[in-house]
């Protein structure tokens, strides 16, 4: 792996990581881990194989991503705090993105050490026709999981009651009452 994947697949475990704490559901919330995920499939999704079993994989993995990603979405607290909606997320939450995410980091790790041509067999055996359409799926399973986490949060928090903002009153004179 290179000193780029390291970055980026530590900073997608540690997004999580950061939510174990609870904080303020704001712009940055979303726009982290969209910015890292974004950043990877720009790096490394060039193109989408389409032959043999290839979009099977795809599809598969995707799917996976978007379980992963919903479930992750709905075991993390969401709650107000005044006019602030406050997220943190969950040991089954943190548990499922640290899955996905290191599943992911395993397998690349894997095939560069010695599980390569257990890889290549899979895929002849499978009909996959490139290495390709493992980076494909490999990048849109974590794509899926990003957005469909944070999409479910969004939805969740649209449900979430606010606590109504307090009004001072200022006492008005009677004009007929006089002091």
């Amino acid at each position: 792996m290179t000193t780029t994947e390291w970055i980026t697949d530590i900073a997608l475990l540690l997004v999580v990581f950061r939510q174990l704490r609870e904080g303020r559901l704001d712009l940055k919330t979303f726009l982290i881990p969209l910015g890292i995920v974004a950043f990877v499939a720009w790096s490394y999704l060039d193109t989408i194989p389409t032959g043999g079993n290839d979009l099977v994989l795809i599809g598969t993995l995707v799917a996976v991503g978007a379980a992963l990603g919903i479930a992750g979405g709905v075991y993390t607290r969401i709650r107000t705090s005044g006019e602030h909606l406050l997220i943190k997320a969950g040991a089954v939450s943190a548990t499922l993105w640290v899955l996905g995410m290191g599943a992911r980091m395993a397998f690349q790790l894997w095939t560069q050490h010695g599980g390569g041509d257990t890889v290549a067999r899979f895929s002849i055996t499978h009909h996959i026709t490139s290495d390709q359409a493992w980076v494909a799926a490999f990048v849109l399973m974590a794509l899926t999981e990003v957005v469909t986490r944070l999409a479910t949060i969004y939805l969740r928090s649209l449900r979430v009651p606010t606590a109504p903002v307090a009004v001072a009153t200022v006492p008005v004179a009677d004009p007929a009452v006089r002091p």
